[in-house]
């Protein structure tokens, strides 16, 4: 696909050659600039009658410089060389401002120049070229065929996508193109039981993704089937009886393992929050920095790796806003802790020479942190098990499906995470679906409790568009692969009895 012309047509050469000449002059040095154009969309229809449709584009630049060791930022939504000079003036003037109370130097890790580079996302049909009303006719197709049906009283169905240009450059020499396409369909369906005052839920299982149009019309994803088989599921769940709490062996899908995986092991290994940046916020890690290579994270079976470079993912991109090109790397090796997710800044205390490439900023009036790559768990790269065999090997258990709500403590350690679809394991076959359950754990007792790992069919790429962190907050998109995972002896709670 092409870059967007609108905002190759920005004058971002010019804007870089402005701001960070003048930064060189102020003395900085380390200079980068940023420019981005953000442009979104979202449209909500109820029982097949549009809700809502927003549009918003977002345009500005950014200036971040190092002073003598410290930092400083400042941005602007104009696009013009008198503006990039002024707003490079104002970084370096916030750097000595703040050197007096600076607790500590910035230093950071070097990278190889990469100039003159462009890099754009794996997708066909850009969203944008899609016309709104071809658009709202296809939500409201879903929305029909699941109202005719049996059982389902209300429909809610959306899509919210994202295409994102930003353009870097630094004082070495690195500048790099960007352009990436992000998509999050979605439909839930409502059975409401007027008898009793109740209703139940079931929602489309598919994932946001690093896509195009081309996605709610068959690539990726099977539309028509799951369209056809969400009235007869919800059907069941309204007549499913309620689980005995407990300890059962769990299979858990990729469409529900991906959430568990984001929470306790993405949020965990992410290197400021195991050093205590996030603490005041978003919490800190019992994984910390004294504990890599030695923590025992879970089973022999389990490999989570870092990945900024996977195919469709959410985190995917060329290069971060650091200029380092993006990489593959290991979180958790057999079991064992054994690498974090960092930054530029980050990568020296921990002896690395080169970042990893996981700062980003979600706008171009937000500094750059460290934020989540694709965090993944592995397959079983010997056989490929499939989902059928794992639930085979369990005599009394459930089989989790989808993911709704879920809870975990500020060091990422104490957890429970509930599903939406729930199935009976009866000496290794489904034996229908139960209701009112989550699983709890802690991180490690979980992982540890991993009995085997599904195979490359079962492999799975889930995630989310709306991962939070820092103060001011910033929101960035997420993909977690899994396979299909089986685990022994996890304790299972009734969420009617507890609620009660």
């Amino acid at each position: 696909m092409p870059l967007d012309p609108e905002f190759r047509a920005l004058p971002l050469a010019a804007l870089a050659d402005a701001a960070l000449g003048r930064a060189r002059e102020l003395g900085a040095q380390h200079a980068d600039l940023r420019v981005e154009r953000i442009v979104t969309q979202s449209i909500s229809l109820r029982d097949g009658s549009v809700t809502g449709v927003s549009d918003d584009v977002t345009v500005g630049l950014a200036v971040r410089v190092i002073v003598d060791g410290v930092w400083g930022f400042a941005s602007h939504g104009e696009l013009t060389t008198v503006r990039a000079v002024a707003t490079a003036e104002r970084a370096v003037q916030v750097a000595r401002t703040l050197a007096p109370v600076a607790i500590e130097r910035v230093e950071r890790a070097d990278e190889p120049v990469h100039a003159g580079v462009e890099w754009i996302s794996a997708y066909d049909v850009d969203p944008f070229a899609v016309p709104t009303r071809e658009k709202v006719e296809l939500l409201a197709e879903w929305s029909r065929r699941l109202l005719a049906s049996d059982g389902v009283d209300h429909v809610q169905a959306g899509v919210a996508q994202v295409r994102e240009n930003k353009f870097y450059a630094d004082l070495t020499g690195t500048s790099t193109t960007q352009q990436r396409v992000r998509i999050a369909p979605s439909f839930t369906a409502t059975a409401v039981d007027r008898a009793a005052g109740g209703f139940e839920t079931m929602s489309s299982l598919a994932p946001p993704a690093g896509r195009g149009w081309e996605y709610l019309t068959g690539t990726g994803w099977d539309w028509d089937a799951e369209l056809a088989q969400v009235p007869g599921l919800l059907a069941e769940k309204t007549r499913a009886p309620s689980v005995t709490a407990g300890a059962y062996d769990l299979v858990i899908d990729p469409t529900n393992l991906w959430l568990t995986i984001h929470e306790s092991v993405g949020h965990a290994t992410e290197y400021d929050r195991a050093i205590g940046y996030e603490a005041a916020y978003a919490g800190s890690s019992f994984a910390t920095p004294d504990l890599l290579g030695t923590l025992r994270y879970g089973s022999e079976h389990m490999h989570v790796t870092g990945d900024r470079t996977v195919p469709h993912g959410l985190a995917t991109v060329g290069y971060d806003d650091d200029g380092v090109r993006t990489t593959e790397w290991d979180l958790v090796r057999d079991g064992t802790l054994v690498g974090y997710q960092l930054d530029r800044t980050f990568a020296p205390r921990l002896g690395l020479e080169r970042s990893n490439g996981c700062a980003y900023a979600d706008s171009p009036h937000h500094v750059p942190i460290q934020r989540m790559a694709n965090v993944s768990l592995q397959p079983d790269p010997a056989r490929d098990t499939s989902t059928a065999e794992l639930i085979a090997g369990v005599e009394r258990g459930i089989y989790v499906v989808g993911d709704k709500s879920w809870s975990i403590d500020m060091q990422r350690y104490n957890f429970q995470f509930t599903g939406q679809r729930f199935f009976r394991i009866e000496n290794g076959e489904l034996a229908g679906q139960l209701r009112d359950i989550a699983y709890q754990a802690t991180t490690t007792d979980f992982w540890r409790s991993l009995d085997a790992v599904g195979g490359p069919s079962t492999w799975v790429l889930h995630g989310a568009m709306n991962c939070g962190k820092a103060q001011p907050g910033q929101v960035a998109a997420v993909s977690h692969g899994c396979p299909s995972a089986r685990f022994r002896g996890v304790n299972v709670l009734n969420t009617q009895e507890e609620s009660a």
